[in-house]
């Protein structure tokens, strides 16, 4: 009789090891196809890039160097590496980008150009998708995180290997800031 009742509470035991390890591992996955999503949306974006400032540099010759800043802050953003470098990076990416679509405000031809308004477009567009993909990929590391912090996996996913994940956020404070309208 006790034999069986130690078999019971040993398979107990094992299946919840089992299913612990299993679902520590579904959310691992989870959180790298999300961080993977955010790559092929920045990849798009990346490709998107050279084609604008191809575009603009016909127009605006004379602003050669916003044109490069936006070439080296895209550079820079490929070559990061880990969710808050490339946080970092991203950042700086987002504000060149800006200081090349507020050059169309001095060209009026640029302006009106359709390639231009079609690449401001698809990078607009491009720019909803990766905001969506940082929020998927930050829900998975909430619950990844969640999951190694709760009792009881917390008391086996540190000896299984398991690390917390690094949240995709913004690194400038004045990004977080609402933009002041006036009229």
């Amino acid at each position: 009789m006790y034999l069986l009742i130690l078999l019971v509470i040993i398979a107990v035991v094992a299946a919840w090891l089992i299913a612990t390890y299993n679902g520590l591992i579904t959310l691992k996955n989870q959180v790298d196809e999300a961080w993977s999503d955010i790559d092929v949306q920045l990849k798009r974006r990346y490709d998107l890039i050279p084609n604008l400032v191809a575009t603009v540099k016909g127009y605006a010759t004379h602003e050669s160097g916003t044109l490069e800043k936006v070439i080296q802050a895209r550079n820079s953003a490929m070559s990061a590496q880990g969710p808050h470098d490339k946080a970092v990076a991203e950042n700086a990416l987002s504000s060149t980008l800006k200081s090349i679509f507020a050059l169309s405000e001095a060209y009026p031809d640029l302006k009106a150009n359709t390639n231009f308004l079609k690449l401001q477009d698809e990078l607009s567009d491009t720019e909803n998708k990766v905001q969506a993909s940082r929020r998927f990929y930050n829900g998975n590391v909430r619950d990844f995180n969640t999951k190694l912090q709760v009792f009881p996996t917390n008391m086996i996913a540190g000896m299984l290997g398991f690390i917390k994940r690094e949240f995709f956020e913004i690194g400038n404070e004045a990004e977080r800031n609402v933009p002041e309208v006036k009229f």
